[in-house]
């Protein structure tokens, strides 16, 4: 018996030694001692419907099943005799001293891996969406199953109408033991949006005129989509005009041109207006209206203390409450919104934008008391 525990023939004759070499190569070929889960390197010998047969370099061809081929577009080309393949053992020798091998186990591996990289790299990973379940999608995952939840979606249309989209994803968690993958869209499209608005800020400056998408609407004003920034657009810098409800002249969805009025760079937050983009009314009313004038107006809105009449374009009078109730002792008539009325001057003062209306103009004596006091003084009427 030789020190490696295999039997050593003695013969004199030539021949026989030959021969008792080739012996020996050849059991030395089959000194193996693979193991369930080895990764070894093998040949495609031949394959059929079933499967196919592989040289590893064991004393029998290895035996891989047509299902353990793994992502391969066709198979049957993949598996060409001759084909140099990495094989996961799956399972050990059977009673013919064959092993069952795997392909597919090789790319999961291989995918586990490369996975673990996206991670320590907090890299981006495009995935196609297979399928919705209850609390979010089923994706592929370079050949495995990953989960999204419905929390971790920025998407405009339905969850159904993804199926069979490809995505940006930032994998959240990684559990090879679990087999769970857990991943997010919204991460991804955060950070891109973070980026967005740096650059946004970079290039942004007061007085820009811009193009938005109305994205919000509140009771103070409406949001803006500056192209990954939302402006704020108040209620005030919608029109000269008075608006009651930003709905009243915008609607989401809706592209608006605005101008940047403010800039917080430290908040990230922009100012927006409309109403600058068009001439003040209240320079054009000076050379237009004056002191006692009788005025057309429309009355816009009705308050406890009195009526706003537009007297010009984005300009409102107030009418106070005490006219309005001596008129309507005279005539028997309401005044309603949309009421056209005419009526006098008497206070006007555009430096503070304000302007008082009444239904009788001023006497002498009062608009003397009016121009006297014009500088923050008391008027002849009140309001």
């Amino acid at each position: 018996m030789s020190p490696s525990g295999k039997k050593v023939f003695h013969t004199g004759d030539t021949e026989s030694t030959a021969l008792m070499q080739e012996f020996e190569n050849l059991l030395s070929r089959y000194d193996y001692n693979f193991k369930k889960g080895d990764i070894v390197k093998g040949t495609i010998v031949s394959q059929d419907n079933s499967g196919a047969l592989v040289d590893i370099g064991a004393k029998t061809s290895a035996y891989l099943p047509y299902k353990e081929i793994g992502p391969i577009a066709n198979p049957a080309e993949g598996l060409k005799p001759g084909g140099e393949f990495d094989f996961y053992i799956l399972r050990e020798e059977n009673e013919d001293g064959q092993l069952t091998l795997s392909r597919r186990r090789v790319f999961t591996a291989q995918s586990w891996n490369e996975l673990q990289a996206i991670v320590d790299n907090d890299a981006v990973i495009e995935c196609t969406v297979t399928s919705v379940v209850k609390g979010g999608l089923l994706i592929d995952v370079m050949g495995l199953r990953g989960f999204v939840p419905s929390s971790h979606l920025r998407v405009k249309s339905s969850l159904e109408e993804l199926v069979g989209q490809t995505l940006p994803f930032k994998i959240l968690s990684l559990d090879q033991q679990r087999n769970n993958i857990i991943l997010s869209h919204r991460k991804v499209m955060a950070e891109q949006m973070a980026e967005q608005r740096k650059e946004l800020f970079a290039d942004l400056h007061v007085n820009d005129v811009v193009e938005g998408e109305v994205v919000r609407l509140t009771d103070f004003g409406a949001f803006i989509d500056l192209g990954g920034v939302d402006g704020l657009l108040p209620l005030s810098q919608m029109s000269w005009r008075w608006v009651e409800h930003p709905s009243d002249i915008l609607s989401i969805g809706e592209k608006v041109k605005v101008e940047v009025i403010g800039i917080d760079f430290e908040k990230q937050r922009v100012s927006l207006s409309i109403k600058s983009q068009f001439p003040d009314p209240w320079i054009e009313v000076v050379k237009i209206l004056a002191l006692n004038e009788k005025v057309e107006g429309t009355v816009t809105r009705i308050k406890h203390f009195g009526a706003f009449v537009e007297v010009y374009p984005g300009v409102e009078a107030l009418l106070p409450s005490r006219d309005i109730t001596e008129q309507q002792n005279q005539t028997g008539k309401q005044i309603n919104v949309g009421d056209k009325i005419e009526t006098y001057i008497v206070k006007f003062n555009p430096e503070e934008r304000r302007i008082s209306l009444s239904f009788e103009p001023l006497s002498d004596e009062e608009r003397k008391m009016v121009v006297a006091n014009a500088f923050g003084g008391e008027s002849g009427r009140e309001g």
